[in-house]
Parts: structure tokens; sequence; C-alpha cells
């Protein structure tokens, strides 16, 4: 019953293809990146956006105007550099943050804290500043620290709305979905996963148990399975070379979660996704479970629903590091001149 319900009610294809309309001014904050591009070519290609504000530290309004060249309905405003960060940000209603240093070979998530750490509670302070009630959608790693530094920042503005703020890990879904499907041979856009936790190593939990269709694996397989959709990004890095992350599936990933939050914006009723958020559902103060969505942002967190115990054994594994990353993300803003 439960893996019925966290099914995700919108398909990216079926977004891009939808009827209905959004006066919405969607913010992309790191848009000429490797992620940053892609999602904004998803994004413009959505009649769910009306204004489409790119922002960036260079580049930007060449992507901008490449962008503009598209016959959609979304009208692209480029933005470069600090000085242009606030006009990038005023009177936006949902803004998405893939900023930030991508991965290498070699390096963990956390790896990439100190860099993202700076650049996450900039912006966070400039989206508190310029537009505080927007939903906030955060792709840059470590996941499991820049949603506490957002958070944070946001509370020392007195503008923190928990039920605004999410860390996207759409892309674990994804990921779990679409490697179900190959081990099944099933249509993967008809295969739902979800996956709870954080988004970095052991702290990513594919709950196998719940998905719909209901599928079963041998322990030896299910062990493996898991442990590939854990340590998928790395795969993706290795494969790369040194040429950078996944940027391509985390940009579908982070518009499946933006079309999703604006269909919830939008009044439609039933949508569900996964996100790391603010939560009472564990002892950690943040952690992924999939939400139902409104048009304030998370109406309902419908929690962990009923776990085997290997995932049981999963969770509990997860706490202490998943409680380490959040602390430092607490500490890294506490410490902040």
């Amino acid at each position: 019953m439960f893996a019925r319900a966290v099914r995700p009610t919108v398909s990216l294809a079926r977004s891009l293809s939808t009827s209905s309309q959004n006066n919405a001014k969607v913010a992309v904050l790191g848009a000429s990146g490797g992620i940053g591009q892609p999602l904004s070519l998803l994004l413009k290609n959505s009649p769910l956006v009306s204004h489409l504000s790119l922002f960036d530290i260079a580049h930007t309004p060449g992507v901008a105007a490449d962008l503009s060249h598209i016959e959609t309905r979304a009208n692209v405003t480029g933005h470069m550099g600090p000085d242009q960060l606030d006009a990038a940000l005023q009177g936006c209603d949902v803004v998405v943050i893939p900023a930030g240093v991508p991965r290498k070979p070699g390096m963990t998530r956390d790896d990439l804290f100190n860099t993202n750490a700076t650049i996450v509670a900039t912006l966070a302070d400039a989206c508190a500043r310029n537009c505080p009630e927007a939903m906030i959608c955060i792709i840059a790693n470590p996941v499991n620290s820049t949603i506490p530094i957002a958070s944070e920042v946001m509370k020392k503005h007195g503008v923190y709305n928990p039920n605004r703020m999410f860390g996207v890990t759409t892309l674990d879904i994804v990921r779990a979905n679409a490697f179900v499907a190959e081990l099944k041979g099933l249509d993967p856009a008809r295969v739902n996963v979800p996956v709870i936790g954080g988004h970095a190593g052991k702290t990513i939990i594919p709950l196998i148990s719940q998905c719909t269709p209901k599928v079963e694996f041998p322990a030896d397989q299910l062990a493996a399975l898991t442990g590939r959709i854990q340590e998928a990004g790395t795969e993706v890095v290795k494969a790369k070379a040194g040429a950078g992350s996944a940027t391509l599936s985390m940009a579908y990933a982070g518009a499946r979660f933006t079309f999703s939050v604006l269909d919830a914006m939008n009044g439609k009723e039933g949508v569900v996704e996964c996100g790391y958020v603010r939560s009472e559902e564990t002892e950690c103060k943040y952690f992924s479970t999939p939400l139902l969505l409104g048009k304030s942002g998370i109406e309902k967190n419908l929690g962990l629903g009923k776990l085997s115990a290997f995932e049981e054994q999963l969770v509990a594994a997860a706490m202490t590091e998943l409680k380490a990353s959040i602390k430092k993300g607490e500490d890294f803003v506490a410490n902040m001149k």
C-alpha cells in the first residue's frame, strides 16, 4: 500500500508535454556548469516555467542567449557575478542550486565540503534576502551537509521554513529505478523504488521491499544491487576519468523534482517525491523520505513505511555518518565570520 502511495505522479516526459500552465519564475544558481546547462534546457522546455533566471560566476549571458532562441514560452534572463545575484533572485518562486565544484576520481562528496559549503551559504543568504518564500531545491554536494547549512543561514535571517527547503536526492531514485528495471526486464518508467536516508554512500538506502511493481532478489543479489545504487555516483566519476561527475542524469533528476514542486504549487494533488528535509521520522534532524507536496511545499511527510530486516540494518548503519554530516553543516554556519 505504501509503495503505491509513493509512486511518482508525473514523469519527466509528461511534464515536458503538459498543457497546464503556471506563471512561475524559476532561478538556476550555477546555470553555466555541467549540471546547470542541461537542467536549464529541460526547464526552458516546460510550460510550467514562465521566467527562467540563470545565474553563475561566468558564461551566463551566453547560456541565456542560447536558450532564449528555443521556441517555448519561458523568458530567459542571464545574470553573471556577485553583483547580479540579487537581481537573479528577486520574485523567484523556485530556486534550484546545482552550483559548486564536481567530484573528481578519488574524491568523496565530503571532500567538496569546504568549497561548496561557502558557495551554498552565500547563495542561501541571497535567497533569504530576495525571495524568502521561494521553494529552495539544493543539488550542491555534500547534500547531507548543504541542507543544514542553508537552513541555518535562513534561520539567521528569520525566514526559515522547513516545508520549503529540499535536498534533491531524486538521482538515487532514478538510478534505483533504472537498475531494478534492467535486472528484471521491466519498463523503467513504470518502476518506483523509494530511497530514504541521505545522499552519500551508505546513507543512501533504497527500499527495494517497497518497489512498485513488487520485485524480489536473493540476498546476495540484493546486497550487490544496494551497493551499486549507493556507489553509482562513483561509477560515473570513474567512467568519466577526470572529466567530471554525474551531470546529465543529475540534470534529469533535478528537473523531475522541480516539475513535481511546480505541479504541486499549481494545485495538482497526489504529487509525491523523496527529498532530504528537516525531519522527525528518525533520530537524525534531516532525513530523506517520500513527501506529499502541496501548494506551500511539504504537505505531509510519508515516513519510512514498513522496512525489511535488511533495510532496518541499513538505516541503523547510516545514522552515525548522517549525524556527523549534519553537525558539520550546522557548525560551519555557527563559525562563519
